[in-house]
């Protein structure tokens, strides 16, 4: 974070809150602070203003880089985000402080709250089939848990030390001045308790998670995917992440990517499939066999005397995709038929077809006017590269175009 360094403001309100002066050492800011925290606690009828100011400012004159910025640029420089003051819940400082609290048992009535643990997100890919007959697929997993040996404290005698890189809260932050009024920050995981905001002592080291409190776990977890499901649908394993110590353990979560089906397509509870006509089947009738995702046989056909037209679609009911959590109601099967019409007709089968299919439009003009037309030329083309052929041309009009009366303009302005 970059900012530019604000002018000297108030830095001797945080040492009045705390009753000592600015030359106190760390000594004097723990006794000042463990004195006036015990006395304004909440659950001793304290004012719980006074004990959240309290802990804002033990949290900020006991870090000595805070408390340095603190010192040289005051209050205004913390809250811009240059020192990151007062930002901890001042329960979770007096809590640390004083490890299991000065009241007996389990100190403060909230407690020191834990966070949650990240979601682990898989990618699960599924068939068209596996999301239409529902399926079930065992995925071995490794992930970390709570070493049972040592109880997740890292030590044999379950005694840790608080970190004196970082004070206990697991990041360090690092300012330094980059130019004249301008002070960058850097706020890292502390390298000597590698975020953890504790120590071990080496020879105390659990033998089993050599201090890392956890150790590693093969699991398998058998995904049921129900039918019906979406693509992009999520499948959640609650509390089967990684878990850690003080740390309300997260989610595995399972996303649905649909692969691509060569003949199939879903949209919503509906299936569409692609079916090519001759045009003998079109005209005259067809039927073959459809073979459905679950490998059933349906056999379709055309009615009697039907007409098939090129791109029309007809409708199965009730054979589409089951519908989620109510598997026994089904979409429709739409079937898009296209016609494949032959390249070319000889002469003898033009005359055959044309004793079978209705009559052409008889042409009402006589043969002197039919003389006087002009004869064309009909070319195959392919129109989508055609527009584009005349797009790409149009743009290189417009271009020279546009060098031309800016040339012109630019001649104008400089003779005047």
């Amino acid at each position: 974070m970059f900012g530019r360094a604000p002018k000297k403001s108030d830095n001797t309100r945080y040492y009045e809150i705390l009753g000592v002066p600015k030359s106190a050492s760390q000594d004097d800011l723990k006794k000042a602070y463990r004195k006036a925290a015990i006395k304004n606690h909440p659950d001793k009828g304290g004012d719980p203003e006074k004990f959240k100011e309290l802990a804002q400012a033990y949290e900020v004159l006991s870090d000595p880089e805070k408390r340095e910025v603190y010192d040289q640029y005051g209050e205004d420089a913390l809250k811009e985000g240059m020192g990151g003051g007062g930002g901890h819940d001042p329960f979770d400082i007096f809590s640390s402080f004083f490890g299991g609290g000065p009241f007996g048992g389990g100190g403060s009535s909230r407690g020191r709250r834990q966070r949650r643990g990240e979601d682990v997100i898989h990618p699960l890919k599924v068939s068209l089939e596996d999301l239409y007959n529902g399926t079930s697929k065992k995925l071995s997993l490794s992930r970390n848990v709570i070493c049972q040996k040592c109880k997740g404290k890292g030590s044999k005698s379950g005694a840790s030390m608080k970190c004196s890189g970082c004070q206990g809260s697991g990041m360090r932050v690092t300012i330094r001045q980059i130019g004249p009024g301008m002070i960058q920050q850097m706020q890292q995981p502390c390298n000597e308790c590698r975020g953890t905001g504790e120590t071990i002592n080496e020879k105390d080291r659990c033998p089993q998670c050599k201090g890392e409190k956890v150790v590693p776990e093969k699991k398998v977890l058998e995904v049921v995917v129900e039918k019906g499901m979406q693509n992009g649908q999520k499948i959640t394993f609650p509390g089967e992440a990684d878990e850690a110590p003080d740390t309300v353990t997260g989610d595995i979560v399972f996303v649905l990517q649909l692969k691509d089906h060569s003949k199939f397509k879903r949209k919503g509870d509906d299936l569409f499939f692609e079916h090519t006509l001759s045009l003998s089947e079109a005209l005259c009738g067809f039927q073959y066999v459809l073979t459905h995702l679950d490998n059933r046989q349906l056999l379709i056909k055309s009615n009697p005397g039907e007409v098939v037209k090129p791109d029309q679609f007809k409708a199965i009911n009730d054979e589409g995709m089951p519908m989620y959590q109510r598997p026994f109601m089904r979409g429709k099967l739409y079937i898009h038929f296209t016609v494949d019409f032959p390249e070319s007709l000889t002469l003898d089968q033009c005359k055959a077809l044309e004793t079978v299919l209705p009559p052409r439009l008889a042409t009402q003009m006589t043969d002197m006017e039919l003389d006087e037309c002009e004869e064309t030329t009909l070319h195959d083309v392919n129109i989508e590269e055609e527009m584009r052929r005349k797009q790409a041309q149009a743009q290189e009009a417009y271009e020279e175009d546009d060098d031309v009366h800016g040339g012109a303009q630019r001649v104008q302005c400089a003779q005047q």
